[in-house]
């Protein structure tokens, strides 16, 4: 019943900052308690978690990656948005939005729903 579309450029220069938006129906983003999550998966290797919002607003963001990484949400839309700063090209992978619940938030294997992904390759 949830579906989740990831939405944005497939191609994004370096040092330029990379904005997807994953779009959420059959369910409310501001349903407690679940959390909305981008991972990503870079060529050859395994997912990696950037970042998630929860229902209410609170933010969780990989250390790594917080720095440079910004995720918010609009209500109004059911709509929840990445920005990545200063990409390189280790930003390559496939980008999914994906359903989980917020005292998991990081782990992939409860994610209950997941977009189908979107391929961000980073070229001059």
């Amino acid at each position: 019943q949830v579906q989740l579309q990831e939405s944005g450029p497939g191609l994004v220069k370096p040092s330029q900052m990379l904005s997807l938006t994953c779009t959420v129906s059959g369910g409310s983003i501001t349903t407690s308690y679940y959390a909305w999550s981008w991972p990503r998966q870079p060529p050859g290797k395994g997912k990696e978690w950037m970042g998630a919002i929860a229902y209410d607003g609170s933010t969780y963001y990989s250390p790594s990656l917080k720095s440079r990484t910004s995720i918010s949400k609009d209500t109004s839309k059911n709509q929840f948005s990445l920005q990545l700063s200063s990409v390189t090209p280790e930003v390559t992978a496939v980008y999914y939005c994906a359903r989980g619940v917020e005292s998991s938030y990081n782990e992939h294997d409860e994610f209950g729903y997941w977009g189908q992904g979107t391929q961000v390759t980073v070229s001059c």
